[in-house]
């Protein structure tokens, strides 16, 4: 069927508008964390597979590293070991370790990897433990100051030490998309459990990337109206952080994406995953659909 006048204006416009964005990312890194609703809904996992073999196709290199808190929570449900969070972390002994590398490197990096080739792309899962890429150190928690230098002890839950970027730039540098769970390794051997937005900042970090692309189920930052604010500098961030517009589970997503443009990653962006083809709209668009911190 043909397309009338109108739809096809608007379908030149959109590839003329997304060309100038694949000619200046083309041969770049851009990480991407992906979780949330985004790898919940199966209309949102097709749109985020799309984006992903469409960013390879033109010659840019995603690498995506995923959560699966959720997921992690629903097994040990099913197990019946309850959960425990302390400071928003899972509190990660022997046996709950177990089911997190049994579901984030086996059932969910193996979904996501069957996802992106389902739609045409070439995905190769790995964890943190796969040559040694993303090594860690235990994460000592303190407790409160009127406790003094306590430690908490929260076991398997680690803080990357260092990252081995070879692997997945012998990857890049093929035909493939890396996928990537979150699981680090300490110098004992042992496996760690880190929290997913942290490796995507080092990850992004480590591989000189251009965009670190962090998927959330909010639109963005929002100011204390509701309104999305865009454009940050670190002095912004600052400055929204010490008048409390920037508070609870978004500190630590700000603090990483802020962290990353400190250390040379080109621009960070905080966007919303429950948009379908959210990362799409964010690097081939003029608009961008969330909050951008360079």
């Amino acid at each position: 069927m043909a397309l009338d006048q109108e739809t096809s204006r608007e379908f030149a416009r959109v590839l003329s508008e997304a060309l100038p964005y694949i000619q200046r990312f083309r041969g770049k890194t851009v990480v991407i964390k992906y979780g949330g609703n985004a790898m919940t809904e199966d209309h949102l996992k097709r749109g985020f597979a799309r984006d992903v073999v469409l960013l390879k196709l033109v010659g840019i290199n995603p690498v995506v590293v995923h959560g699966g808190g959720p997921q992690i929570g629903a097994l040990l449900e099913k197990i019946g070991k309850e959960s425990e969070f302390i400071g928003g972390m899972r509190v990660t002994d022997h046996e709950t370790m177990d089911v997190v590398e049994m579901v984030l490197g086996g059932l969910v990096n193996k979904e996501i990897v069957n996802l992106i080739h389902s739609h045409g792309g070439n995905a190769v899962g790995l964890t943190g433990k796969d040559g040694q890429l993303i090594q860690a150190n235990k994460l000592e928690m303190k407790k409160g100051e009127e406790h003094g230098s306590e430690i908490i002890d929260l076991g398997h839950v680690g803080e990357v030490s260092a990252i081995n970027t070879a692997v997945v730039e012998m990857l890049d540098s093929g035909d493939f998309i890396p996928v990537i769970a979150p699981i680090g390794v300490g110098e004992d051997g042992a496996s760690y459990n880190i929290n997913a937005d942290l490796v995507a900042g080092k990850m992004a970090q480590a591989l000189g990337a251009e965009k670190l692309i962090l998927l959330t189920n909010t639109p963005g930052l929002l100011d204390k109206d509701g309104e999305l604010l865009t454009g940050l500098d670190s002095k912004q961030v600052a400055s929204l952080i010490a008048d409390g517009t920037i508070y609870g589970g978004m500190l630590p997503k700000i603090s990483t994406a802020l962290e990353a443009v400190e250390e040379g990653v080109a621009s960070s962006h905080i966007i919303d995953g429950r948009v379908e083809h959210a990362v799409m709209l964010e690097i081939f668009s003029d608009r961008g659909i969330g909050t951008l911190i360079q």
